[in-house]
Protein backbone atom coordinates (compact mmCIF):
# COMPACT_ATOMS: atom_id res chain seq x y z
CA UNK A 1 0.00 0.00 0.00
CA UNK A 2 3.11 2.40 0.59
CA UNK A 3 4.15 1.53 -2.85
CA UNK A 4 1.22 3.02 -4.48
CA UNK A 5 0.85 5.39 -2.41
CA UNK A 6 4.59 6.78 -3.13
CA UNK A 7 3.77 6.11 -6.73
CA UNK A 8 0.80 8.69 -6.21
CA UNK A 9 2.69 11.30 -4.90
CA UNK A 10 5.48 11.12 -7.14
CA UNK A 11 2.95 11.22 -10.23
CA UNK A 12 0.72 14.13 -8.78
CA UNK A 13 4.17 16.22 -8.37
CA UNK A 14 5.60 15.53 -11.88
CA UNK A 15 2.49 16.66 -13.06
CA UNK A 16 2.64 20.06 -10.94
CA UNK A 17 6.17 20.25 -11.84
CA UNK A 18 5.86 20.14 -15.91
CA UNK A 19 2.46 22.40 -15.31
CA UNK A 20 2.64 25.42 -16.98
CA UNK A 21 3.35 28.27 -15.14
CA UNK A 22 2.17 32.37 -15.40
CA UNK A 23 5.62 34.11 -17.63
CA UNK A 24 6.83 37.95 -16.85
CA UNK A 25 9.26 40.02 -18.48
CA UNK A 26 10.40 44.04 -17.56
CA UNK A 27 9.65 45.72 -20.73
CA UNK A 28 10.86 49.47 -19.32
CA UNK A 29 12.07 51.37 -16.96
CA UNK A 30 11.18 54.94 -17.76
CA UNK A 31 10.94 58.13 -15.97
CA UNK A 32 7.27 59.41 -15.10
CA UNK A 33 7.04 62.22 -12.20
CA UNK A 34 9.49 64.81 -11.63
CA UNK A 35 8.40 66.46 -8.18
CA UNK A 36 9.73 68.77 -5.63
CA UNK A 37 11.12 65.33 -3.01
CA UNK A 38 11.36 62.54 -5.57
CA UNK A 39 11.41 61.27 -9.11
CA UNK A 40 9.10 58.58 -9.92
CA UNK A 41 10.26 56.06 -12.25
CA UNK A 42 7.44 53.23 -13.43
CA UNK A 43 8.51 49.46 -14.99
CA UNK A 44 6.36 47.98 -16.98
CA UNK A 45 5.85 44.83 -16.52
CA UNK A 46 4.27 42.34 -19.32
CA UNK A 47 2.79 38.50 -17.17
CA UNK A 48 1.76 36.07 -20.04
CA UNK A 49 -1.23 34.14 -18.06
CA UNK A 50 -1.62 30.15 -19.93
CA UNK A 51 -4.69 29.41 -17.65
CA UNK A 52 -8.06 29.98 -18.56
CA UNK A 53 -8.82 31.64 -15.16
CA UNK A 54 -7.37 34.70 -13.87
CA UNK A 55 -4.76 34.54 -11.19
CA UNK A 56 -3.94 36.87 -8.49
CA UNK A 57 -1.41 38.70 -7.71
CA UNK A 58 -1.08 38.36 -3.88
CA UNK A 59 2.15 41.30 -4.04
CA UNK A 60 4.94 43.27 -6.25
CA UNK A 61 8.19 43.22 -4.29
CA UNK A 62 11.09 45.79 -6.36
CA UNK A 63 14.77 46.62 -5.01
CA UNK A 64 16.26 49.17 -7.19
CA UNK A 65 20.16 49.05 -7.23
CA UNK A 66 23.06 51.42 -8.72
CA UNK A 67 26.50 51.35 -8.32
CA UNK A 68 25.90 48.10 -6.38
CA UNK A 69 23.98 49.28 -3.37
CA UNK A 70 20.46 49.21 -2.41
CA UNK A 71 18.86 52.89 -3.34
CA UNK A 72 14.79 51.89 -2.51
CA UNK A 73 13.24 49.37 -1.74
CA UNK A 74 9.27 48.22 -1.60
CA UNK A 75 5.95 46.10 -1.39
CA UNK A 76 2.71 46.94 -3.84
CA UNK A 77 0.46 44.47 -2.09
CA UNK A 78 -2.47 43.27 -3.88
CA UNK A 79 -2.10 44.97 -7.55
CA UNK A 80 -4.91 42.74 -9.07
CA UNK A 81 -5.72 39.77 -11.72
CA UNK A 82 -3.59 38.33 -14.00
CA UNK A 83 -5.85 38.01 -16.98
CA UNK A 84 -6.93 34.50 -18.31
CA UNK A 85 -5.42 33.14 -21.80
CA UNK A 86 -3.87 36.42 -22.44
CA UNK A 87 -0.70 38.92 -21.37
CA UNK A 88 -1.34 41.41 -18.71
CA UNK A 89 0.61 44.72 -18.51
CA UNK A 90 1.36 45.69 -14.86
CA UNK A 91 3.05 49.43 -13.83
CA UNK A 92 5.26 49.06 -11.39
CA UNK A 93 6.26 52.50 -9.69
CA UNK A 94 9.33 53.13 -8.07
CA UNK A 95 9.82 56.37 -6.21
CA UNK A 96 13.59 58.29 -5.57
CA UNK A 97 13.61 60.26 -3.01
CA UNK A 98 16.04 63.39 -4.46
CA UNK A 99 18.40 62.87 -1.48
CA UNK A 100 19.34 59.42 -2.52
CA UNK A 101 19.89 60.72 -5.78
CA UNK A 102 22.76 63.29 -4.12
CA UNK A 103 24.73 60.13 -2.82
CA UNK A 104 25.05 58.77 -5.83
CA UNK A 105 26.83 61.72 -7.85
CA UNK A 106 29.91 59.78 -8.28
CA UNK A 107 27.84 57.50 -10.57
CA UNK A 108 25.96 60.37 -12.36
CA UNK A 109 29.55 62.02 -13.69
CA UNK A 110 29.46 64.00 -16.43
CA UNK A 111 26.55 61.59 -18.70
CA UNK A 112 23.98 62.68 -15.81
CA UNK A 113 22.44 59.38 -16.13
CA UNK A 114 22.55 56.32 -13.36
CA UNK A 115 23.67 52.51 -14.17
CA UNK A 116 20.90 50.56 -12.52
CA UNK A 117 19.68 47.21 -11.81
CA UNK A 118 15.42 46.67 -10.62
CA UNK A 119 15.18 43.35 -9.42
CA UNK A 120 11.20 42.30 -9.45
CA UNK A 121 9.58 39.45 -7.55
CA UNK A 122 5.96 39.35 -8.65
CA UNK A 123 3.86 36.64 -6.12
CA UNK A 124 0.73 35.24 -7.83
CA UNK A 125 -1.59 32.20 -6.02
CA UNK A 126 -1.28 29.23 -8.73
CA UNK A 127 -4.53 26.80 -7.91
CA UNK A 128 -2.88 23.95 -6.50
CA UNK A 129 0.71 25.21 -5.95
CA UNK A 130 -0.26 28.31 -3.65
CA UNK A 131 2.24 31.15 -3.65
CA UNK A 132 4.86 31.14 -6.18
CA UNK A 133 7.51 34.11 -6.91
CA UNK A 134 8.43 34.47 -10.55
CA UNK A 135 12.18 36.63 -10.20
CA UNK A 136 12.74 39.09 -12.67
CA UNK A 137 15.77 41.73 -13.17
CA UNK A 138 16.59 44.64 -15.48
CA UNK A 139 19.19 46.77 -16.25
CA UNK A 140 19.67 49.76 -18.29
CA UNK A 141 20.40 53.42 -17.42
CA UNK A 142 18.40 55.94 -16.33
CA UNK A 143 18.50 59.16 -17.07
CA UNK A 144 18.22 62.21 -14.59
CA UNK A 145 15.91 65.33 -14.97
CA UNK A 146 17.62 68.58 -15.43
CA UNK A 147 17.35 71.34 -13.20
CA UNK A 148 14.40 72.79 -15.78
CA UNK A 149 12.22 69.71 -15.52
CA UNK A 150 12.53 69.58 -11.69
CA UNK A 151 11.42 73.63 -11.63
CA UNK A 152 8.43 72.73 -14.58
CA UNK A 153 7.40 69.77 -11.68
CA UNK A 154 3.69 70.17 -11.00
CA UNK A 155 3.10 72.54 -13.94
CA UNK A 156 3.23 69.74 -16.87
CA UNK A 157 0.95 67.62 -14.21
CA UNK A 158 -1.63 70.44 -14.16
CA UNK A 159 -1.86 71.17 -18.11
CA UNK A 160 -2.32 67.57 -18.31
CA UNK A 161 -4.85 67.34 -16.41
CA UNK A 162 -6.40 70.11 -17.87
CA UNK A 163 -6.18 68.71 -21.00
CA UNK A 164 -7.62 65.60 -19.58
CA UNK A 165 -11.12 67.28 -18.37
Amino acid sequence: MADLIDKAKNFVSEKVMNMEKPEANITDVDLKKVSMDSISYHANVAVKNPYSVPVPIMQISYTLKCSGREIVSGTIPDPGNIKANDTTMLDVPVKVPHSVLVSLAKDIGADWDIDYTLDLGLTIDLPVIGNFTIPLSHSGEIKLPSLSDLWKGGKEEEKEETKEI
